[in-house]
């Protein structure tokens, strides 16, 4: 019979697609292990993504239209969550920094400058770090949570096939509220740590209110205020752009996005007290102490 075929010739087809399996598989192998011979990759790569992402709100920031509903919505949002925890934080934060300062002090014999001392640090470091973590802590997280749900549910893929811009729609407004909270959380954890500060220095401790005022006019400048605002300013961008980036980048499911939050909350920490170390090693060296 002229149609019959050989079982050889069955064979063959199936004997050419193996082999190009076999051949496209072996081709697979090196790129796979070549990108395993590269340690650190993907954290380059994200590294990467994170200053992607904090050039595209900069320049988004200027460019019309201006989300200006959903940025004071965001605003009032991340202060409702911060205000309380920050003033209640700052007290304990006050006392801790005068009550040492202050056993010190005796111990050198110079009671006279516990004041300065005790609200120098509380300004320059213990206010501008309280408003880091609680912006990182609790808006950060609400904020990579949003995101991150919006993402999973393919929310930023419409935006942009609407061609709507999910950076200005929804990033820029958070970030530019984080940030916003961040400068006027800063103004107010600084005044109550002082007051309690105080209260703990002459209250408990038995100093004199004249010596704590005049340590303080003393040794106390307007830039020390100047970087303390600085510092709350760049911590709140810092934070708000961690927490917007782990949003768009999250793990496929509700556990991915529960993920995404936990890693933007401590990648803030750690990113912010790294920053803070930078900024205060270029303030010390660029401006000088007073009376110096």
């Amino acid at each position: 019979m002229t149609n019959a075929q050989s079982p050889d010739s069955k064979q063959a087809p199936d004997s050419n697609q193996s082999g190009a399996s076999e051949q496209s598989r072996a081709s697979e192998q090196p790129a796979a292990a070549g990108q395993l011979m590269l340690p650190g990759a993907g954290a380059l790569r994200q590294t990467g993504r994170l200053f992607a992402l904090a050039a595209s709100v900069i320049r988004l920031t200027f460019r019309r239209p201006f989300q200006v509903r959903e940025l004071v919505e965001q605003f009032w949002f991340i202060a409702s969550v911060t205000i309380l925890p920050s003033a209640l934080v700052s007290i304990p934060f006050g006392a801790v920094i005068a009550l040492q300062v202050g056993s010190l002090a005796s111990q050198l014999g110079a009671e006279s400058f516990t004041g300065g001392a005790s609200v120098l640090a509380v300004v320059q470091q213990a206010s501008p770090l309280i408003v880091a973590l609680l912006i990182a802590g609790a808006g950060g997280s609400a904020i990579c949570a949003d995101i991150g749900s919006r993402t999973i549910r393919e929310e930023m893929d419409a935006m942009e096939v609407m061609g709507v811009s999910p950076v200005q729609r929804l990033i820029v407004p958070r970030v530019l509220a984080a940030m916003g909270v961040a400068v006027l959380l800063n103004g107010l954890v600084s005044v109550v740590g002082v007051l309690g500060g105080y209260f703990f220095n002459v209250i408990i401790q038995g100093g004199t209110p004249g010596s704590y005022l005049s340590s303080f006019s003393a040794l106390a400048q307007l830039p020390d205020l100047y970087i303390s605002e600085i510092k709350a300013l760049i911590f709140g961008f810092i934070a708000g752009i961690i927490a917007a980036h782990r949003g768009l980048n999250p793990r496929p499911g509700p556990k991915g996005v529960g993920d995404a939050v936990n890693q933007s909350v401590v990648i803030a920490f750690l990113l912010l007290f790294f920053v803070n170390l930078v900024l205060t090693g270029i303030y010390l060296q660029i401006v000088p102490p007073k009376g110096s």
